[in-house]
């Protein structure tokens, strides 16, 4: 939830108007504005996020910070300020977690969630959790990384765990459904190669009496010459 402050204008600064006339005053009431049309039109630009596919879950401010290791000594170092969402893609069954910068909107965090990550407090805080990810795109190049988040107060950081976890429940479901599907197929195709083993060894078997049948009457007409 965002606030707008506003302060009063008139409480710090004392603006002089000994010089303004009231015909100036006047003036400046009844000028007119005008329009003018622009010389070039430029079409509108529709720019995509890569996010029109997906359901948004949860949308929350935070400030994001990961663990630098390039360093010696490896510490904690800030990441941006933005926006964390939670994505869920329908079709693909997938949820992935994008955090932006703001102004910018630079990606500071870009990862699929999956059923083995988990949340953990971050030094015995209420606001702030630690996770860590085998893949993250952010930087375009998949890296290993540990993040920290931290949010404005304990609801919010009880909010996003709710839904990081209801995420973790949706792709562990489907990963089971695939395994399942896969293992289904699987032993279809054994069963219609079992099935062809069987039918051809049938179909040997009735070659090999047909040619023990043709053998017989070709003795027979020989017993009979």
């Amino acid at each position: 939830m965002y606030v707008n402050q506003q302060t009063d204008p008139e409480g710090d600064t004392a603006v002089n108007t000994s010089n303004v006339s009231e015909d100036s005053v006047a003036a400046t009431e009844g000028e007119h504005d005008p329009y003018f049309e622009p010389v070039v039109t430029l079409p509108e630009v529709h720019i995509k996020t890569n996010e029109e596919e997906e359901e948004e879950m949860i949308k929350l401010r935070c400030k994001l910070f990961r663990y630098h290791t390039v360093e010696s000594p490896a510490e904690w170092k800030e990441r941006g300020t933005g926006d964390v969402k939670i994505l869920k893609n329908g079709s693909k069954k997938t949820v992935r977690l994008l955090m932006r910068q703001d102004k910018t909107l630079k990606i500071r965090a870009n990862h699929y969630i999956t059923p083995y990550m988990e949340l953990k407090p971050n030094c015995g805080s209420d606001r702030a959790w630690v996770w860590s990810v085998v893949a993250d795109f952010a930087d375009e190049e998949p890296k290993q990384e540990l993040f920290a988040i931290r949010f404005a107060n304990s609801e919010n950081a009880r909010l996003f765990k709710e839904v990081f976890n209801e995420a973790r429940g949706i792709v562990t479901v489907a990963e089971v459904k695939t395994k399942e599907e896969e293992e289904n197929k699987r032993d279809d195709t054994k069963e219609k190669t079992d099935s062809r083993t069987d039918d051809q060894a049938d179909d040997k078997a009735a070659v090999d009496v047909s040619k023990q049948m043709e053998k017989m009457t070709v003795n027979a007409d020989q017993t009979k010459e």
